[in-house]
């Protein structure tokens, strides 16, 4: 039986866009999925799935089909489009600040913030929304390890965390999942461009306990405030409702354990999970 490959739609959306280029490139030099496979060290499945849009591109495959296919970022900037695509559209302003925001500084209440999480802690956090598909699931992973990538860039905006310690204590996933996500925070408790703190129980109720909210100051000296509840965001852009929340973080700050008892907190709890 002759093989005949799937239709594409390639302008229903940027992935779809970025899965008919990929053909496109491909057939143009001459080469089969499998052939394409070996040359990017991936699956032949995997580029089967992104070419037909079923699914969102892992975030090391564009630059390898514009090494291979010489496309001078040709695919990295439909990647770009494609991976904002992923998020709520409420969401989606708030994912162009943060891409340009010099400094973010956030707070988990009950959760890790997603600059902070690993692969394994992220999927499992996702997984507890019963709604959600394996493969939505999958694709929200591949976006938020994407938004981590600027932090390892040449030019990383300083990051600033403070954590619940209930964030710490309350097990996401298996041990080994909490033990290795531990010991990421513990890494970026204090370098150059991030720290973390930890708001411990004994600091008693504040004002921000019952949510998560970042705040974003971009390269112009402006800063947005996003909160976040269980089921929806909120982005403040108004100057006087960011000062409000950046008032209530600054207190929450001020009130959250140094950086080195963050760390030895961290620590100890580590070993709480060690597998």
């Amino acid at each position: 039986m002759t093989f005949r490959p799937q239709p594409l739609t390639p302008y229903l959306s940027a992935r779809h866009y970025f899965g008919s280029e990929q053909r496109r490139h491909r057939e143009r030099a001459d080469l089969s999925l499998v052939q394409l496979a070996d040359i990017l060290n991936s699956s032949k499945s995997t580029l089967a799935r992104i070419e037909t849009a079923e699914l969102m591109p892992p975030p090391d495959i564009p630059s390898r089909l514009d090494t291979a296919f010489g496309t001078d970022r040709h695919f990295h900037g439909l990647y770009e489009l494609a991976r904002r695509e992923i998020h709520p559209d409420q969401y989606q302003r708030y994912m162009d600040f943060e891409a340009r925001a010099e400094v973010i500084e956030q707070y988990g209440a009950q959760a890790l913030p997603g600059l902070l999480q690993t692969e394994e802690y992220a999927r499992t956090f996702l997984r507890c929304q019963e709604d959600l598909s394996e493969e939505v699931i999958e694709e929200r992973v591949t976006a938020r390890m994407s938004r981590q990538e600027r932090q390892r860039s040449e030019n990383p905006p300083f990051r600033w965390a403070v954590i619940d310690e209930a964030v710490l204590r309350r097990q996401m996933g298996s041990r080994a999942c909490m033990y290795q996500q531990l010991a990421s925070l513990l890494e970026q408790v204090d370098t150059p461009n991030s720290k973390v703190q930890v708001m411990p129980f004994s600091a008693g109720l504040h004002s921000l306990l019952g949510g998560a909210l970042t705040l974003l100051t971009l390269p112009d000296g402006t800063s947005v405030a996003y909160e976040e509840s269980i089921q929806a965001g909120h982005l403040y852009e108004d100057p006087a409702a960011v000062k409000r929340w950046r008032r209530q973080y600054e207190v929450l700050r001020a009130n959250s354990l140094p950086l080195a008892e963050s760390a030895e907190l961290i620590r100890t709890v580590m070993e709480d999970f060690r597998p």
